[in-house]
């Protein structure tokens, strides 16, 4: 596991961030820090991404911003240009994630089967994400994931939330949970930057309670 995955680990929680405006990048990172997760993935779903991440990386050069989504060898390039220090895909495509690999920086494909994975262990890859968590069995499923491939650990995204995040943590091969509830493209969009970071500090709470 690289070092940024270990920090990462420490940490437990990754917003998973979606921004249409990047004058929302700094008071969202603001939140981040002092809520107790120095973290996100920037989602490359929107135009804002690239200037977002830029924003971030410069004004808090300590926190962990990586860029999510990211489906090209194009998009990768715009994000490691803006400072990016992980990348991650919902899918594993084996020209991105090579080509991501070469430039230095932490990739984390996407994973839902055993096909999959061993496609990604060609990579001498040892940390992925699990993604759509829930809807593809849960913890259950990456439990059962697991056994076979013991070098394997797993970032799960998609579905998880303050109701099973618990369990998820608690389990030795889960590196860090994905979420996207804490930092809701609606309470972004609306200002509600305290609400965001009440919400970042009952995560970070979370991860304190079951891994401390």
């Amino acid at each position: 596991m690289t070092e940024m995955m270990k920090q990462l680990q420490k940490i437990g929680i990754v917003p998973v961030v979606v921004l249409d405006r990047a004058e929302d990048a700094l008071p969202l990172a603001e939140r981040l820090v002092a809520g107790g997760l120095p973290c996100a993935e920037v989602t490359f779903r929107t135009a804002a991404a690239e200037e977002s991440i830029k924003q971030m990386v410069k004004a808090f050069p300590d926190m962990i911003v990586g860029a999510g989504t990211v489906l090209t060898t194009e998009q990768a390039d715009r994000a490691i240009g803006a400072g990016a220090k992980f990348i991650v895909s919902p899918g594993f495509n084996p020209k991105v994630t090579e080509y991501v690999l070469k430039q230095g920086v932490p990739m984390t494909p996407g994973v839902c089967t055993p096909t999959e994975i061993e496609a990604a262990l060609q990579f001498n890859l040892d940390v992925l994400k699990f993604f759509p968590a829930e809807p593809s069995g849960g913890l259950k499923m990456i439990k059962a994931l697991a056994a076979p491939y013991v070098g394997v650990n797993f970032m799960p995204t998609g579905g998880i939330s303050p109701a099973n995040v618990r369990d998820y943590l608690a389990y030795d091969r889960i590196v860090a949970c994905g979420g996207s509830w804490m930092v809701s493209g609606k309470m972004v969009k609306e200002g509600k930057f305290d609400e965001i970071e009440n919400l970042v500090r009952e995560a970070a709470g979370i991860v304190k309670e079951i891994r401390d």
